[in-house]
């Protein structure tokens, strides 16, 4: 059981962040100081991964510290079982009081899962309106994701997105200031959940002002020709619609001096809640781990947005921070966001007095933060049902070698130490078929494509019938506000209800400076 002198537990999570674009990542351009004073006092770990690159099953998967497919969330609208145990319920159990400010995207009636307060809405949906079609192909958009996110990105004053990320910050801060006033010897878990820097690629003035236009990089790997491309990256193309808008190079521009300037908008955020901690003295009492659901591939490949597995996608910054428990540094051993469960579960309770419920895919990263990396099992699972493919897929890691797994289709084999950049496909070549053929066996072990095809699709039956039939309704959506459900996005797309929530509407892309 957790006691009074037991460290409280923040978790500060960005949506959609490439660790790629931080500098404690070794990205130089883009200004982000208060997630590197993170980084400087904390542990970073260099290869960490989603097991899902999409939100609603990346979160899910999390929370539960189990593989999507265990718990049959398929894809952005399936309903999270609540009979799965999650972070929340677990750190409850031993005495810990549980806060969430923000972004979670909880599908269905439960809308705590654990946390015993919320403390605003949510920004997206909580009913089937996102359910996908695997059976219409992959021009199937339930989300009304296109390439507008991209062609129009700029700067805005105020958008959906900037509205509710500082909503998220103000309830946060005060929920510090109400725990330090309030709180009986009792410690907390306070998830602070963002939605930048989640495309439409938009920011203030002032945050785009921070960057030379002419400085902003570009892709490292440029656009791969469609006949080039693996099935999987395929179907993301038309699925994202990229056979509808020409991309141009001034569009990738702006998109990444936009993005960035997102990340600076974040970590201003990310300054100001860790300044409170300290203003109230709680800082070397909190383990504070940040981090962020999937990556953003922005523009590499000629790809965006997230669903891939290429490094862009499937990466994620995870960085723990506790002085005086942990020293600083940094860890190269693969781990998942799975592993935050039994991760924070070892430090609330000391490594004693807790057992899982049921069984867990991650595992405890405790060691790694002291430095024992001694039989840690270098291999992490990341895995695809959502909206854009039209099977399943399935990603492995092991030590240097990737394997990814598109169901009826040629596998992809990569050596991460050779290719980082993932361009040599070694699945055919001779010298790699006993690799190949190990990565396999292991990533079918506990995962069988035809069965998971078949629950997906009877899934996506069910739900787009309900969702016909009632026209949205339960609508489950967590309200703080009477007016929340008309200011965020309910029964309908993410992008054409971000669209109009932008002021000026349409901002013509800013062009140099």
């Amino acid at each position: 059981m957790a006691n009074k002198d037991a460290p409280n537990i923040l978790v500060i999570m960005a949506d959609q962040l490439a660790p790629q674009a931080l500098p404690c990542y070794g990205q130089g351009l883009v200004d982000a100081p208060h997630i590197g004073a993170l980084a400087d006092r904390g542990v970073v770990f260099e290869n960490a991964y989603t097991n899902f690159p999409l939100c609603v099953p990346s979160r899910a998967s999390m929370m539960a510290g189990r593989y999507a497919n265990a718990i049959e969330v398929w894809d952005n609208a399936t309903e999270f079982p609540a009979s799965t145990p999650t972070i929340a319920h677990y750190l409850r159990s031993c005495g810990y009081a549980a806060t969430l400010c923000g972004k979670m995207h909880f599908i269905g009636p439960d809308q705590m899962h654990g946390f015993e307060q919320r403390l605003v809405t949510d920004v997206y949906p909580s009913n089937f309106a996102w359910t996908p079609d695997w059976t219409e192909g992959p021009h199937n958009r339930p989300t009304g994701i296109n390439m507008r996110a991209v062609v129009e990105s700029g700067t805005c004053q105020r958008s959906l997105q900037i509205d509710y990320d500082d909503e998220v910050e103000f309830f946060a801060i005060q929920k510090i200031y109400d725990l330090v006033r309030f709180a009986e010897n009792q410690p907390f878990f306070l998830t602070v959940s963002f939605t930048h820097p989640h495309s439409p690629f938009i920011t203030k003035p002032e945050y785009w002002d921070r960057y030379r236009h002419d400085d902003i990089d570009m892709p490292k790997v440029p656009a791969i020709g469609h006949n080039e491309q693996d099935e999987m990256s395929r179907w993301l193309h038309f699925a994202h619609g990229g056979d509808l808008d020409d991309v141009t190079e001034e569009h990738v521009r702006n998109a990444r001096h936009a993005y960035y300037g997102m990340i600076s908008y974040i970590d201003d955020k990310v300054g100001r809640i860790v300044g409170t901690l300290d203003e109230v003295g709680l800082t070397e009492n909190t383990v504070i781990v940040f981090l962020a659901d999937h990556g953003e591939m922005l523009g590499e490949r000629g790809a965006w947005y997230k669903q891939y597995f290429y490094e862009w996608s499937s990466r994620v910054p995870l960085i723990v921070s506790l002085p005086g428990r942990f020293e600083s540094g940094r860890v190269t051993e693969l781990v998942s966001l799975a592993d935050l469960l039994p991760t924070v579960m070892d430090i609330g309770t000391g490594g004693a007095g807790w057992e899982p419920v049921s069984p867990l895919d991650g595992r405890s990263l405790v060691p790694l933060l002291e430095g024992d990396n001694s039989g840690w099992d270098n291999v992490v699972v990341s895995e695809y049902t959502g909206e854009g493919t039209c099977a399943p897929c399935r990603m492995l890691r092991r030590g240097r070698h990737k394997l990814i797994y598109t169901h009826g289709h040629p596998d992809l084999l990569y050596d991460l130490v050779e290719d980082p950049d993932e361009l040599t496909n070694l699945a055919a070549e001779p010298g790699h078929t006993e690799t190949l053929a190990g990565l396999k066996t292991e990533l079918l072990k506990d995962w069988d494509p035809e069965e998971i095809n078949a629950k997906a699709l009877q899934s996506q039956r069910c739900r787009r019938f309900i969702q016909d039939t009632t026209g949205g309704e339960p609508n489950w959506a967590f309200k703080l506000r009477d007016d929340d459900d008309r200011r965020y996005v309910r029964n309908s797309g993410a992008v054409q209800t971000k669209a109009k929530a932008r002021y000026p509407f349409i901002a013509p892309p800013p062009v140099g400076r």
